[in-house]
Parts: structure tokens; C-alpha cells; sequence
């Protein structure tokens, strides 16, 4: 295989690759143009062809009259010659028709060569003889090749033009016919008018210099055009759209004068001051949302924010808290795929209204869970500034369940109040109108009985408004002062109040602690009505022969741990952060069961209800629970039926900071409430 001299060849399939990657070159660089710009340049070349087009056909028309006219000269002169030379060929007179036609020869520049051919085509006579030319010495070699019916037409000369190295000729044969008599052919040869032909060429050479010019023009225009307007206009369209994208920081850097220079500094400047507008814009929209989810974050209620589909945008901690989405990314996620079904279904219809625009706001209240939780949600539309574009919906959760539960509660609490006020007064009705109606009729042994036993329950009326007044003092918000005091004086004084009744029943009464207890933050009045109670209680559920015990002893704030393993060295729990002293009022009376333990601190419940042995208001250790809440602590017991019960609370020593005592109360009273709402719940 050999290789050519002016290079390596490229293959078809590389050949093919050049020409689709040109091809894609140049439908990207007219994919750059606008719309407007591709139809001006279309116009522009539509227009160009035009007038390129009627260029042609002007300067084919204007060379076409020019051969008219050499050719309608041509024939005149051919019909000419032949009218004066006919009557000559006709007699034969040889001498006088090359005189003729040496005489017509000379006369006319224009004539190239006279031939004269007999009625078979052969050339007999011919000016200049031998020819200068090669038109000359072809014809007298040979014969003349004409149309079999030039002789039928002798006012019709056969023309046609033929170009020679000397230039372009035009041939006429003229048919001479004398009397009906076929005599041969005249032909001339004439050249072309120079002048005319000078004209013609001279108007086409400058009709196709002014259409190149025309040309060079548009094209130097377009280059113009793209390096001077579209370019820039291209590049500021650029600029524009990445500006309305939101990219502040383009800059259009061509160096172009004029207005359309000035119009680029004027976009640099917007676009320098939309930075800085978008710096600080960003900057205040970044506080504002900071503070949005800040207050979103902290409210008590439950918020979530879904958008117009009904996917969640936001949820904050309390939602969160209340469905069980700790922990889960629920961004773009169906609202009711993230709920419980029951919850779904209630919340499915109302959603859709929203999403629907059939409303702007709805309200939804419904229990799930288990223990049982009370919500009520509110759905909010959220709209554009006309108000008619759906842009989200504003949830708002808030957690009924503690309200439901203490009307719950003061319903109880009124309806046990109004039986435990409604049974002593009946009695003591029942005994007076007895005493009233029928006083005579009694012994004076049954008239004591009557007023012993009103008295009794008068006693027990006292008592029980005494203790509802007091637990309604407790869970008031007044502000109880704690100041230091010395416990050991308040215990001796409950000894000495139940030592009489202890002695009366059997039990024995004891003290085990030390002398020089240390001080005690804390109210005296307080204190000493949480000894009576307990001490009452524990006496009241002591049969003969048992014993009560009263124990105080400081508690440390830590446990110390020795390696020798927890049977050498019980571990207890960690209490407070701050020393306290202990106090323990153990019993060994019937002891309080399980089930009961749970509910012993609720109001009006009454361990005799189960054993029908003792009475009581139900009131004394919900009173109990309230002071010691006061008191930043809580009241504890563990029992066992048959064996005994034993309650113990801490109090702060001294030295506790009233701050930190007051943040321990608030805490003892929540942590209470919710093992309140855990009982109820179970």
C-alpha cells in the first residue's frame, strides 16, 4: 500500500468523527444565539440570495441582449451581402463576386471571414483565402455541415457563436435562392461589438463587486455585531439569570465603551449592592429564624409544620415527646404515615379540608396511647400575601391529659368531700332530731349516748374541713418560709401528744437518735402536723403490743463503694447532692398491701376501706406528701402486710441554699404529679 505525498489519509470512520464533531461545534455556537438574532440572520441570508438572485438574472439578461444584438447585426449584414452577391452566383460571374466580397470584406472591421459553398455544401470561394484562422482552414477542407432546410429559408439565416482562440465568433449562414433556385450558402464571420461587450462586461464585473461588497459588508456587520452588542448583551443576559438564581456575586468584566459599557458598570454596581444587601439580609433572616426556632423549640405545646402536600417540615421537642419521634429524621415524610392509625384516621379528614382550601382552620380532640393521652390539635392554613396560594399548615398540639385528669380529680375530690361532709352530718341530724322529737321517751343513759356520738362526729366534721383547709393551703402558691430550726424539740412534742393514747392501746412508743441533731431548714408548724399525722397513723394501725420508732440520723449526700463486692458492702441511691437528715417512723402494725402502696398517697383513699377496721379522712399523708413538697423532698415507705410499715422523708440541713431548695421543691412537686397521673393512667 503506498502513501501520498501530501500527507496521511484520514479513515472513513475518522473522517466521519471530524464531521459530527463540527457538526456539534457548530449547533452549539447557533444554540448560543437568541431566538431574535437567529431570525435576523435567516432575513438577512433570505435577503442576500434574493438579491444575489436578481443580480444573476440581470446580468444573464443584460448578456443575453448583448448577444441579441451582435446576432440581430449578424443577420443584417449576412441578408445584406446575400442580396447584392446572389444575382452574381446566379450568373456564374465568379470575378466580380470576389471583387464584391473582397470590397464588403474590407468595409466592415467586424468581419472575421466570408466563405461561399454551392448547393452541396463545398466551399468554392473564401476571404481571406486560406484563412487566417482555424474556422478558415477547416472550411475549405471540408464541407459545410448545414440544416436540409436552410434552403427553404432565405429570410431566415442560420446563426449560431462558437469561441476560437482569438476570441468569440459569430457564424451566419445566409441560403441564396434566385428564381426558386437552390445556389448554396454565404457565411460570414463576425466579431462580436466590443464596446457593448465592454458595457455588459463592465456592468457585470461592477453589479458583482458591489453584491461581494454587499456581502462583505453583512458579514463584517455580523462579526461587528457579535463582538461589539452580542457578546456583551449575551453575556449581561448571563449576568441577569444568575442574578435572579439567587448568585449575587457575578461580575461582567468586557471591555465595551458607550452605553452599552455604561449598562455593564450599572450591572456591576446592582450586583455589588445586592450582595451586600443579601450579606445582611442573610444575617438578619439567620437571627430571625435562630429566634423562630428558638421560641418553636421552647414552647410548651407540641408544633409541627407541614407544607402543602401535607410533609413535615418542623417538629419541635414537645411534638416530638408526645408522638414518640425522638431521635428520627421526619423532614419531607407523610404526616399520617409518622401517627398512630387511630390518630391518622381522626386527623385525615380535617388535613384534607385543609389541603383543599374547603377551610383555613380546624380543630381536632382525640385520645391514643396507651396509658391514654388527651390532645387537642389545631390546623392553621398558612397562605401567601393574596391569600390564595396554599404555602403550609401550622400545627399546634397541646397536651390535655394533666387538665383532664385534675378535673377528673376535682370532680372526685368534690364528690368525696360532699359524702365525707354529708355522712357526720347526717348522723349528727339523725341523733338531734332523735334527742328533739323523742327526748322525753329516752332514758338519760340513751340522751348521753345521742350527744356522745353527735360529738364524735362533730369531732370528725372538724377534722376533715380542718384537713381539706389545710391540703388547700398546700397546693396553693403561697410561699413558705424555711428557716432554720431544731428538729429534736418538734419529735419530743409528738411523743409526748400520742405517749397518753399509746399507753391507753399497749404500744410502745420509742425515740432512737441522737441528742444533738444537727439544725434543720425547714417550717416548724409544718413539720409538726407531718410527725402527727404519721405518728397518729402509725398508732392507729398498731395493735396492742406493738411497737412505734421514731429514728433521725444525718444522711450523706454520697454512698462510699468498697471493692469487697456488694454483699460485704450494700450500695444505696443517690439522694440529693446536699447532706440531709433522715427521718423514719416505723411500725409493726397490719401493714399496708401492694396494690395499696400505690394509692396511699391519693386523696380520700383510705386503707379501712379494704379492712373495715379503722376510720379517717383520707387526707393525712395527701397532706403529708404536700408539706414535704414544700420542703423540697418527698415521702417514701415500704411495707409489708403483717409485718409492719415504715415512711421516711429527708429535710435539708442548715446549711442548704434557699435557691437550690426551692428548684428541689418545684422538681419533687413535678415528679409527684407524674407519678400521680401514672397511678391514674394504670
Amino acid at each position: 500500500m503506498t502513501r501520498s505525498a501530501s500527507g496521511p489519509s484520514l479513515s472513513g470512520g475518522e473522517a466521519a468523527d471530524s464531521f459530527s464533531l463540527w457538526r456539534a461545534r457548530l449547533q452549539r455556537w447557533w444554540a448560543e444565539f437568541s431566538l431574535q438574532t437567529k431570525l435576523l440572520a435567516v432575513a438577512t441570508l433570505v435577503v442576500s440570495l434574493l438579491m444575489t438572485g436578481i443580480t444573476f438574472l440581470a446580468l444573464n439578461g443584460i448578456q443575453r441582449d448583448a448577444r441579441m444584438s451582435d446576432t440581430r447585426f449578424a443577420r443584417d449584414l449576412g441578408l445584406l451581402l446575400s442580396a447584392n452577391v446572389t444575382p452574381l452566383v446566379a450568373e456564374g460571374n465568379d470575378r466580380e463576386l470576389a471583387s464584391v466580397a473582397e470590397r464588403f470584406w474590407q468595409s466592415s472591421r467586424s468581419l472575421r471571414y466570408i466563405f461561399f459553398a454551392d448547393s452541396d455544401g463545398v466551399i468554392y470561394l473564401g476571404i481571406p483565402m486560406g484563412g487566417s484562422t482555424g474556422m478558415g482552414e477547416r472550411v475549405l477542407s471540408r464541407r459545410l455541415e448545414l440544416p436540409a432546410d436552410i434552403q427553404r429559408r432565405p429570410d431566415n439565416p442560420l446563426i449560431r457563436q462558437h469561441l476560437t482562440p482569438d476570441g468569440q465568433v459569430t457564424d451566419v449562414f445566409v441560403p441564396m435562392v434566385s428564381d426558386g433556385r437552390y445556389l448554396g450558402v454565404v457565411a460570414l464571420g463576425i466579431n462580436p461589438n466590443e464596446t457593448l461587450l465592454a458595457s455588459a462586461a463592465l456592468t457585470r464585473e461592477v453589479t458583482v463587486a458591489v453584491f461581494i461588497s454587499i456581502w462583505v459588508l453583512v458579514i463584517l456587520g455580523s462579526v461587528f455585531n457579535a463582538l461589539t452588542i452580542t457578546q456583551p448583551v449575551k453575556e449581561l443576559l448571563r449576568g441577569v439569570r444568575s442574578i435572579a438564581g439567587g448568585n449575587f456575586e457575578t461580575r461582567i468584566a468586557l471591555p465595551v465603551g458607550g452605553e452599552l459599557g455604561e449598562l455593564l458598570n450599572g450591572f456591576n454596581t446592582m450586583a455589588s449592592q445586592l450582595e451586600v444587601y443579601k450579606a445582611a439580609n442573610i444575617e438578619e433572616l439567620t437571627a430571625a429564624q435562630v429566634k423562630q426556632q428558638s421560641l418553636i423549640a421552647t414552647m410548651a405545646d407540641g408544633a409541627v409544620l407541614l407544607d402543602a402536600e401535607g410533609r413535615i417540615v418542623l417538629a419541635n421537642p414537645t411534638a416530638r415527646r408526645l408522638f414518640r419521634w425522638e431521635g428520627r429524621n421526619l423532614e419531607g415524610s407523610e404526616l399520617a404515615a409518622e401517627l398512630p392509625d387511630r390518630l391518622a384516621m381522626e386527623l385525615h379528614d380535617p388535613l384534607e379540608s385543609l389541603i383543599t382550601s374547603e377551610r383555613d382552620t380546624t380543630e381536632v380532640r382525640c385520645s391514643f396511647g396507651d396509658p391514654p393521652r388527651t390532645l387537642r390539635i389545631v390546623l392553621q392554613s398558612v397562605r401567601d400575601a393574596s391569600g390564595e396560594s396554599l404555602k403550609g399548615i401550622a400545627m399546634t398540639i397541646q397536651d390535655l391529659t394533666r387538665e383532664v385528669e385534675l378535673n377528673a380529680a376535682q370532680s372526685r375530690f368534690i364528690s368525696n368531700v360532699s359524702h365525707e361532709l354529708r355522712t357526720p352530718l347526717c348522723n349528727i341530724k339523725s341523733y338531734v332530731e332523735t334527742l328533739h322529737d323523742m327526748g322525753d321517751l329516752l332514758s338519760a343513759e340513751e340522751q348521753k349516748e345521742f350527744l356522745s356520738i353527735a360529738n364524735a362526729e362533730t369531732d370528725r366534721l372538724s377534722r376533715l374541713v380542718t384537713d381539706v383547709l389545710d391540703l388547700s393551703r398546700l397546693e396553693s402558691d403561697r410561699v413558705w418560709q424555711l428557716e432554720p430550726m431544731d428538729l429534736a424539740p418538734a419529735i419530743e412534742q409528738t411523743l409526748r401528744t400520742y405517749r397518753l393514747n399509746a399507753e391507753e392501746k399497749g404500744v410502745m412508743l420509742l425515740f432512737a437518735g441522737d441528742q444533738h441533731l444537727p439544725r434543720v431548714r425547714g417550717n416548724w408548724d409544718l413539720l409538726l402536723q407531718v410527725f402527727d399525722n404519721l405518728v397518729g397513723n402509725a398508732l392507729k394501725f398498731t395493735r396492742s403490743g406493738g411497737q412505734l420508732l421514731l429514728r433521725a440520723y444525718p444522711w450523706p449526700d454520697h454512698c462510699p463503694l468498697d471493692p469487697g463486692g456488694p454483699e460485704a458492702h450494700p450500695s444505696c441511691t443517690l439522694t440529693s447532692r446536699l447532706p440531709r437528715l433522715r427521718v423514719e417512723i416505723a411500725d409493726t402494725g397490719c401493714g399496708i398491701s401492694e396494690a395499696d402502696q400505690a394509692r396511699i398517697f391519693e386523696r380520700f383513699f383510705r386503707v379501712e376501706n379494704a379492712v373495715h377496721t379503722e376510720a379517717g379522712t383520707g387526707l393525712g399523708l395527701s397532706i403529708v406528701r404536700g408539706i414535704l413538697e414544700k420542703h423540697g423532698s418527698q415521702a417514701r415507705m415500704a411495707s409489708e402486710p403483717g409485718v409492719g410499715t415504715t415512711f421516711w422523708f429527708d429535710l435539708p440541713l442548715e446549711e442548704a441554699d434557699g435557691d437550690e431548695l426551692r428548684v428541689q421543691a418545684e422538681r419533687s412537686a413535678s415528679m409527684a404529679d407524674i407519678e400521680a397521673e401514672r397511678r391514674i393512667a394504670v
